[in-house]
């Protein structure tokens, strides 16, 4: 296939314009699908990702374009406004939502798409952005953070009387892990009668009185208790096709001791003493108890920054943003200790880097320091080349 010098990105904002294709390819708007195929297939790492081959890619264009009309009515509506957003729109949103779907399709149950990211790196636009393309799909989708899943304000108090070093919410051990099985159980099986027995005892999953019965989707309100948070009224749903369970250590293993005592010896930032050394230690072993929650995962993705500590330097960007807009927020120096926090609970450069390592990561997205999405690649391709 012929280089093509007309990029996608000027394709889309010509329909947009106004000068859409025909519901059959004519020669007026073939060279459009014949370009828009050539890129599908320029990015080699992107293509594989998605399983667009050379056999394929003629679908893939015509799928992919019938999507991006059918929401075109509601791309005002979308959470992310910028100069690259069609460009993210065709290459990450557009084949993502298909992808799922199709994954969708192969279940004979509701599918659990885990979403992992520090801070920063777009979790809950990308979840915002899924529900819109996943609803024109025909799907209904919902969203669950781990942070609905923090223990109770009260709880958390104790907890932290118990251990004095969970000084904020967020680390390992501050969640509620039977709460989240329960309510990704009661999802898995809000269609089907026949969910798996996974590994949690305590699960209610199977109860009869459960099946076709609303579903109670926790909620966490940040700004209770003066900031410390809370738990507030719940979302009541009656099922979902596609959960999206986003989170900032979602699914993430903990590593050998042999490799962490490695990592930590050679004192990265911001884990400086002892203490520090001991709390990711504590820290790391505090996510075995996760390990069933994350059993609940159909899949996986990672959004990886490119250099994890931009995500200081986004937070300090959010909270300008705030208090410029009238609402109080954080010093830089409060924002740099709560994200140093979160560091050295769970250092991103192990534990992330772990993550994409090994085997139960599906897809990796690599964000950029402006927040562009860069590579989108399978993990077994990645090979932290990124």
């Amino acid at each position: 296939m012929a280089r093509s010098t007309v990029t996608p990105v000027e394709i889309l904002h010509r329909w947009q314009a106004g000068d859409r294709p025909l519901a059959k390819p004519s020669k007026r708007i073939a060279p459009d699908f014949e370009h828009l195929a050539f890129w599908e297939l320029a990015d080699d790492l992107r293509a594989r990702a998605f399983g667009i081959t050379p056999d394929s890619v003629a679908d893939v264009v015509r799928c992919k374009t019938d999507l991006f009309f059918s929401i075109l009515d509601v791309l005002h509506t979308f959470p992310l406004k910028s100069t690259v957003f069609l460009e993210t729109l065709w290459n990450l949103w557009l084949p993502l939502a298909m992808q799922l779907s199709a994954a969708k399709q192969s279940l004979n149950r509701p599918l659990i798409q885990g979403i992992l990211g520090v801070q920063g790196t777009g979790k809950t636009t990308l979840c915002q952005v899924l529900r819109l393309i996943l609803g024109k799909l025909g799907y209904s989708t919902v969203s669950i953070s781990l942070d609905d899943l923090y223990k109770t304000y009260a709880d958390r108090q104790q907890l932290q009387k118990a251990d004095p070093r969970l000084i904020w919410r967020g680390p390992p051990g501050t969640h509620d892990i039977d709460l989240g099985i329960a309510v990704l159980d009661k999802l898995r099986r809000s269609q089907t009668h026949n969910l798996a027995g996974l590994d949690n005892p305590k699960s209610d999953a199977f109860k009869p009185d459960l099946i076709n019965k609303n579903i109670e989707i926790p909620r966490f309100d940040k700004s209770a208790y003066g900031g410390a948070g809370d738990r507030s009224q719940p979302e009541i749903i009656s099922g979902a096709d596609i959960v999206l369970f986003e989170g900032w250590f979602v699914g993430v293993n903990p590593v050998v001791d042999a490799k962490l005592n490695e990592f930590l010896a050679t004192a990265p930032f911001p884990i400086s003493t002892e203490s520090d050394c001991q709390f990711a230690r504590d820290m790391n072993e505090k996510l075995h108890d996760y390990l069933p929650l994350w059993n609940r995962l159909d899949r996986l993705i990672v959004l990886y920054p490119q250099d994890y500590r931009i995500s200081q330097v986004w937070r300090n960007q959010a909270e300008r943003e705030m208090m410029a807009a009238g609402k109080s927020g954080m010093s830089e120096a409060e924002i740099n200790r709560f994200v140093e926090y979160f560091w050295k609970a769970l250092h991103p450069e192990l534990f992330i880097k772990s993550m994409v390592e090994g085997d139960g990561v599906d897809l990796v997205i690599e964000i950029l320091g402006d927040r562009t999405v860069g590579k989108i690649c399978r993990a077994i391709d990645l090979k932290l080349n990124i």
